[in-house]
């Protein structure tokens, strides 16, 4: 007689085939997350997610349409992890602007500990990638979202004009993508303290114009 099994995930009720596909999935899902942070994206390919997995590359087809759907799911993942790191170091700040260059630093500081996440996201080219346009778009957005509360803040008491609240937007989500480029990429500077100097006189000088 087949049983057919079901149980309860955060209120919704899910069958047992459900639970293993969830399962299987967040195996893989793992599994590259842990070589992308490690290693980076050249050493992802089919086969070392698998292994990593515990399991046969073919498995993997089973629960992904391709390598680049699981690259990108982990791209998502990561951009919410680097999120939470900014709300979780700036939660003991008022609104405003100290809050807001702690947030920056905090995504900076992220994908400085994860260069591999950086190339990812930052770097690699996404035109034969899996839902290609929501990642971009993602990851293009990111610094508008960490800063959202804080310009909504500043704005609300006046501390800013809708046409500089804009202006700060694309300083911060073009100034801190290049900052990391030239450090990570190009060395330049060499000492982690000089790059974190610019770092801080780039936030000053994008908040002071505004």
């Amino acid at each position: 007689m087949f049983i057919y099994l079901k149980a309860k995930i955060n209120g919704t009720m899910v069958s047992n085939k459900e639970l293993q596909e969830k399962r299987m999935r967040g195996y893989f899902i793992a599994a590259a997350s842990e070589i992308l942070k490690g290693e980076g994206l050249r050493a992802v390919n089919v086969r070392s997610v698998s292994e990593r997995a515990g399991y046969s590359f073919a498995t993997l087809y089973n629960y992904f349409k391709d390598l680049n759907e699981l690259i990108f799911i982990c791209v998502n993942d990561f951009l919410e992890e680097c999120e939470q790191m900014a709300e979780e170091q700036s939660q003991h700040l008022q609104p405003g602007k100290e809050r807001l260059k702690m947030r920056m630093k905090a995504l900076i500081n992220y994908f400085t500990q994860y260069q591999g996440i950086f190339e990812l996201c930052y770097i690699e080219k996404m035109n034969n990638a899996g839902s290609k346009q929501a990642t971009s778009k993602m990851v293009y957005e990111l610094t508008d979202r960490t800063a959202d509360a804080d310009i909504t803040y500043m704005l609300n008491k006046k501390l800013l004009t809708d046409e500089e609240a804009e202006i700060l937007k694309i300083n911060l989500r073009h100034s801190l993508p290049g900052m990391m480029l030239f450090y990570l990429n190009r060395m330049q500077p060499v000492d982690y303290k000089d790059y974190m100097k610019i770092v801080n006189i780039q936030l000053d000088a994008a908040l002071r114009n505004n």
